[in-house]
């Protein structure tokens, strides 16, 4: 067996959470895809000069992480609509007006995340879109120390020849930024994690009201506070009167028109959202996210972005 025979076979295994690594540092997972993809072409490359000075795993998150921090210099933060000002209170709003303008946080299917061993509360928690959202809100090397200290679980020591530096700088710079963190992130209050058979039956009567039209029982499942985000459009609402006004005038169509099938993402529920186009076609429209409540549904991101629908491994049409 040849050098990069072996690379292949050894590396392969770490594919699931090196994209998982990456998507937490730059908030998409096409981009994450990408760089796995040109971290196993280096590996591969170099792998006949790595004579195993340090575990292959390890080295595979340094030329990940490098990576990483070389495409997010000089590149905007990735955002969710609520991070950009004050929500609507008019559902006949423009919706597209500066549409284009932003970087948008991207939805990760659970089964990239969980395709490895890492399932832990933890991982959980560092992919929730809420979470995703402040852990932008770091620099990029502070983003990098958070992460491999504390959901890689790499040492002070690891991180710090990771990163060319010293452990002293990377607990100052872990200290930074968890203080950071905690400012802008969810409360354990606001992170609700239910059961597998509440989360059926969450997803279950989600699906129902959307495909059926019923605005009561849609209405029923949320919570008053309601937040609603549709990326790439920068409008987004929160209350519920508001979140159903703008869904009866905008989105809700005729029965039929609308097939639902429920998947997962960031360690959430989430479901994919098909359209009837003008073809009579149940087309691939959006994937929404779905935010559980203390006493229903708190948010709803739908990523308005077809293109999606094969991260998810879910097909363009039904």
């Amino acid at each position: 067996m040849s050098a990069q025979e072996d690379f292949i076979e050894q590396a392969a295994p770490y594919r699931g959470e090196l994209i998982a690594h990456c998507y937490r540092m730059l908030g998409s997972v096409h981009d994450a895809e990408d760089l796995v993809q040109e971290t196993y072409l280096s590996g591969w490359r170099g792998y006949q000069a790595f004579e195993e000075r340090a575990a292959l795993r390890t080295w595979l998150y340094r030329i990940a992480t490098t990576a990483c921090l070389r495409a997010l210099e000089n590149r905007a933060r990735r955002v969710l609509p609520a991070g950009l000002g004050d929500s609507s209170v008019d559902p006949e709003a423009d919706l597209a007006g500066g549409a284009g303008a932003h970087q948008w946080l991207e939805p990760l299917p659970d089964t990239h995340l969980f395709a490895t061993p890492e399932d832990t509360v933890t991982v959980r928690h560092s992919v929730r879109l809420a979470v995703m959202t402040a852990m932008q809100e770091l620099p990029a090397r502070q983003r990098a120390v958070l992460i491999l200290r504390d959901v890689v679980q790499f040492s002070a020591a690891e991180v710090a020849e990771l990163l060319e530096t010293t452990p002293a700088s990377v607990n100052s710079a872990l200290q930074r930024a968890r203080a950071r963190l905690a400012e802008v992130s969810p409360t354990d209050d606001d992170v609700l994690e239910p059961d597998d058979a509440k989360r059926r039956e969450l997803l279950d009567r989600y699906c129902a009201a959307f495909e059926n039209s019923d605005m009561a029982a849609l209405t029923e499942l949320l919570q008053t506070d309601v937040k609603l985000e549709m990326p790439p459009l920068p409008v987004w609402f929160t209350g519920r009167d508001t979140v159903m006004e703008f869904l009866a005038a905008q989105a809700f169509t005729t029965v039929g028109d609308i097939s639902m099938v429920q998947t997962a993402a960031n360690a959430q529920p989430a479901v994919a959202e098909y359209r009837r186009a003008d073809d009579g076609v149940l087309r691939a429209h959006s994937i929404h996210v779905i935010t559980p409540g203390a006493t229903g549904v708190a948010a709803i991101t739908v990523f308005l972005d077809p293109v999606l629908f094969a991260t998810f491994d879910l097909p363009p049409s039904r």
